[in-house]
């Protein structure tokens, strides 16, 4: 078993996949008892340069759950990054306030960036179109929970493969685990280069499709995304592309009994409602399951797991 504690989660490439299934495997303890207080002596800082939901309440409710206090800010509109201060005095500053920090930004490579700067370690929560590796240890936790295993399995990832951090950081994990990858999206969404690249290396095979009606009946998991209007320079593109693949619930005809439908939320209108009522719907189980994830990874970095 690795020693976790101090370490850095940047890129889900920072980890190996015997550390993935250690940190799910942690989470497995967490879910059975979520209320421990294990971290009643630590600061856990949040530092969200950008909106968010699930991924802040997530790593907030566990931190809380395990005894830790919380500090940092929801919109950087209230502190002195308003006043121009670089995210270099920022990092430095909080780090001697707090025994981790948890970032988003939304510029690419500001995690990393803060990594260096910091005395603590730091997970990235999010950078721009770039990385989201809690979001994809979840999604990991998650195949697994659904379907027994992470090997072997066929996965299709549907909508903005090109601006989607969590569809890049979930290929390139799941590329340790002999998987068959299917990416559905307009051509002007597609997978960029770098991450089929990571597929080839692996000597694994992916598909291209533009019609998500190809791939239902093959799929163990369909992971689909939210076309990000805040990721496209043109929004005349946004418009051409935004409702180019919607899951309905009459598209599921055929699909294997055990598929499962993730999506890491918000969603717009890429799942329709009816979906939800469907056995095949995991997206809001999914999003329960980051705080057990969630929860693996503070214990582990603080060296208490």
């Amino acid at each position: 078993m690795s020693n976790l504690k101090g370490r850095n989660l940047i890129s889900i490439t920072d980890f190996t996949k015997e550390e993935y299934i250690q940190i799910l495997d942690i989470a497995e303890e967490f879910e059975k008892n979520p209320k421990q207080a294990i971290l009643n002596d630590k600061v856990v800082a949040t530092l969200f340069f950008e909106p968010s939901t699930r991924t802040r309440l997530s790593f907030e409710s566990a931190a809380n759950q395990l005894g830790a206090r919380i500090i940092g800010f929801s919109d950087p509109g209230g502190t002195s990054v308003q006043k121009g201060e670089s995210l270099h005095d920022t990092i430095t500053m909080v780090s001697s306030y707090s025994d981790l920090i948890v970032m988003r930004n939304p510029r690419e490579g500001s995690s990393r960036y803060a990594s260096e700067v910091s005395n603590v370690p730091v997970i990235n929560a999010g950078d721009g179109a770039n990385q989201h590796p809690t979001q994809c240890m979840l999604d990991l936790y998650s195949i697994r929970k659904t379907q027994g295993t992470l090997d072997n399995l066929n996965i299709a990832l549907v909508g903005d493969l090109k601006y989607g951090r969590t569809v890049h950081s979930l290929t390139q994990a799941m590329s340790n685990f002999n998987t068959t990858f299917h990416f559905v999206s307009p051509d002007e969404l597609k997978m960029p280069e770098s991450v089929k690249m990571s597929v080839r290396d692996a000597k694994l095979n992916y598909y291209e499709y533009s019609d998500m009606n190809e791939i239902i009946s093959t799929a163990d998991i369909i992971y689909m995304t939210r076309v990000q209007r805040e990721r496209f320079p043109d929004q005349i593109e946004y418009e051409r592309v935004k409702d180019s693949c919607i899951l309905t619930a009459s598209m599921l005809k055929g699909c294997k009994e055990n598929m499962r439908i993730l999506h890491p939320l918000p969603r717009v209108n890429e799942i329709t409602t009816d979906v939800d009522k469907t056995p095949y719907a995991y997206y809001f189980q999914q999003a329960q399951n980051g705080v057990y994830v969630r929860q693996a990874l503070i214990a582990a970095i603080l060296g208490v797991r």
